[in-house]
């Protein structure tokens, strides 16, 4: 046995079967020399004579009959069910965080390749590689990769929801059975995003413990929660593949991507705050602060206009904007959604100077310029389609569906590829622009190369352009957006610099849309911003207050158009931007903490340094409480025997609501212990619904 560990987490792996098994995969086990006997089972009447292992890639071959962890076959139906054997000893690096495994298969003519990894942030991350050493075709069904889950894991928590309400939790009793979320849309999704958690009765924010796996990859998915009757539960992850979309020619190979998995004896913050210390590992993490944005899209929509544009960087300027981007119809021929997707150059009719001047204006503001883009898509009505009506991702022996009027560009033609870096290539390199929004509107529906399926491939061909561009121009910084959330997961974070999180801006919605966000993903890597009074996706109306403080936990920004702003509201904006910069170091390099509270009608969450002196907290309510009084909120995880002052920042129009006495720390602090913060809590103020407050705590 191999014992993988960390300050936190063990990982126990069994390698005496071939593929590698993991027996434990949780808290940590105080010595390697650990008993096999810890792990044995009995052999029952009524069943095979021998247990199968619940190995990394569970063997159909070798008894194990739930879903395998591999299916495939040669052309003629052939080595449909492999058994591996180990290949020699497996490596281990000196620290023991690492371990690789080779299998093979000598009948079927397949090798395996197994890593896991325990990473210094307690993730652990794990892939497999299927090489085919044989003479002819293999042809892959699934390569799924397993981890085990223990017995007392009886609950889970995945997440729904669709465009503009993206990251909606959804618990289950898990008895028995498959629970599964599958996703076929060609992109991460806004509904079944491939993120799951299982754990103990009862699991929270802050109690329990909790396994969470998240597989990275933007793609087509599919993560199981799998309890069949012999008792042993597991969750799989996969790359959901297309008949036919893999097949491996002689000496090819394939990878999973990664699965990225992390466990807690603590609720579900210690799980996300893993999954935080491993995000910011990224080679896009970001090394400085992040710009206050201004996007202008719910400001002028299409209506471009170069007097207005200048006009509305002025105003951004005043109130303390850093990066200001000129979203969607900049380009040639785009004055609504029907036209233009493809012909990526500056739109002369629109701008007959070009970019270059009011670029130069919005920087001589001393702000970044950046701009919106989407060079997946093409719309039929272009020159681009006109002139290449092969390029698009279809099956041309049938009708194409149209979404949003766009058709998908197929990436995996060299010269689509190469034609949309040289047209982003241009832009970037005649214009000073440092930032591009890259969006992607609509799902892969029968997304064909060649009349086969093309998912994957296309994936792929995403990232490599991704990081050509990033190559070329390692000072612009891109963001993924997919009509919001629909494309939101670890291994395009590692090409793009943040999430535009949904495309609802509406800040009740976004106080759960934001709280699903963070099970997995950090805040600085979260488009949040305040857009205007109205909601353009609900029509509900909200306070300066509520929307500014929802977005201030993430990449803070504004999506609003200033020019309608009475005097009042541009200095109550310059004075809420200027509180986010003071709270910027704080919120986007501590630690997340969502706080369970017992009323339903009240969402809190904040952001704690790591040496626990200092934290931001917010409380939200929702809607209106169902008792007089509520709750006191408790906050866990502050330093036992430090005394802490707790007060409310002051933010204009956030006041609580005009009850006959607030509780005397509104209006005057208080001073406790953490220990105090966690048994006691803080009295809870009256607030009127759809209102939020922002709590400081200092240690003195």
């Amino acid at each position: 046995m191999i014992h993988l560990r960390s300050h936190s987490v063990s990982v126990v792996i069994d390698y005496s079967s071939g593929v590698p098994a993991i027996l434990h995969w949780g808290g940590p086990l105080d010595d390697d020399r650990i008993d096999g006997a810890l792990f044995d089972g009995p052999v029952l009447h009524g069943a095979l004579d021998v247990v199968a292992a619940l190995s990394v890639v569970p063997e159909h071959g070798s008894g194990y009959v739930a879903r395998p962890g591999l299916e495939g076959s040669r052309v003629d139906g052939s080595d449909w069910s492999p058994r591996f054997t180990g290949a020699g000893e497996p490596a281990v690096n000196a620290d023991r965080t690492r371990a690789t495994f080779e299998c093979v298969d000598v009948p079927a003519a397949l090798q395996l390749h197994v890593e896991l990894s325990l990473e210094p942030s307690g993730v652990l991350t794990t892939r497999a590689t299927l090489t085919n050493i044989g003479n002819n075709e293999y042809r892959l069904g699934a390569l799924r990769v397993t981890l085990p889950l223990p017995g007392h894991a009886v609950e889970t928590m995945t997440m729904a929801g669709r465009w503009a309400l993206e990251w909606q939790p959804v618990r289950d009793a898990w008895p028995s059975g498959t629970i599964a979320v599958e996703n076929r849309g060609g992109r991460t999704s806004h509904d079944r995003p491939p993120i799951g958690f299982a754990g103990s009765s009862g699991f929270s924010e802050q109690n329990g413990e909790v396994w969470g796996v998240h597989l990275a990859w933007s793609g087509n998915t599919a993560v199981h929660f799998d309890a069949p009757s012999d008792g042993r539960r597991s969750t799989q992850c996969e790359e959901l593949l297309s008949p036919g979309e893999i097949v491996l020619s002689p000496g090819a190979s394939y990878t999973t991507p990664r699965v990225c998995a992390a466990y807690s004896g603590a609720g579900l913050n210690g799980v996300s705050q893993a999954f935080h210390r491993y995000a910011r590992t990224s080679p896009t993490a970001p090394t400085t602060a992040r710009p206050v944005t201004l996007n202008t899209w719910e400001a002028i929509y299409f209506d471009h206009d170069e007097a207005v544009v200048r006009r509305l960087a002025d105003r951004a300027a005043a109130v303390g904007i850093e990066r200001f981007v000129l979203d969607d119809g900049w380009f040639h021929g785009r004055r609504n959604d029907h036209a233009g997707l493809g012909d990526w150059w500056i739109d002369a009719a629109v701008w007959p100077n070009g970019l270059a001047p009011v670029i130069e204006h919005v920087r001589a503001l001393g702000m970044q310029f950046g701009i919106w883009i989407e060079p997946e898509m093409v719309n039929p009505d272009s020159d681009l389609y006109r002139a290449h009506p092969d390029w698009a991702l279809t099956d041309a022996r049938y009708e194409p569906v149209l979404g949003r009027q766009q058709l998908v560009l197929d990436l995996t033609r060299p010269e689509v590829s190469t034609y949309l870096f040289e047209r982003i290539d241009a832009v970037l390199s005649e214009n000073d622009i440092l930032y591009v929004k890259w969006d992607m509107n609509r799902s892969l529906l029968h997304a064909s190369h060649d009349r086969r399926a093309a998912v994957h491939g296309q994936t792929m061909a995403l990232y490599a352009l991704l990081d050509r561009l990033r190559a070329a121009h390692p000072a612009v910084e891109f963001e993924s957006c997919a009509s919001g959330g629909g494309r939101v997961d670890l291994e395009i974070l590692d090409h793009t610099s943040r999430f535009w999180t949904s495309d609802c801006n509406d800040s009740l919605d976004r106080q759960q849309i934001q709280r699903g966000y963070s099970y997995v993903f950090p805040p600085e890597r979260m488009g949040a911003h305040i857009g205007p009074s109205t909601s353009h996706t609900t029509g509900r109306t909200h306070s300066l207050a509520f929307r500014a403080i929802t977005a201030m936990f993430g990449h803070f920004g504004v999506e609003w158009n200033l020019l309608d702003l009475g005097d009042d509201d541009l200095v109550a904006l310059t004075d809420l931007i200027a509180l986010h910069k003071e709270l910027r170091p704080l919120l986007h390099d501590g630690e997340g903490f969502r706080l369970d509270h017992p009323n339903p009608t009240v969402l809190a969450h904040g952001v704690y340094a790591y040496d626990r002196r200092e934290a931001i907290v917010t409380i939200a309510q929702l809607e209106s409480p169902r008792t007089q009084r509520v709750e006191p909120l408790r906050m866990p995880g502050l330093l036992d025997d430090v005394r802490y002052d707790v007060s409310i920042i002051p933010v204009r129009g956030a006041a609580p609501s005009a009850a006959r006495r607030q509780p005397r720390w509104v209006a005057d602090g208080l001073v406790a212990t953490g220990r105090q913060l966690a048994v006691l809590g803080v009295p809870m103020p009256s607030m009127w619904p759809e209102s939020a407050v922002l709590i400081r705590v200092r240690a003195r």
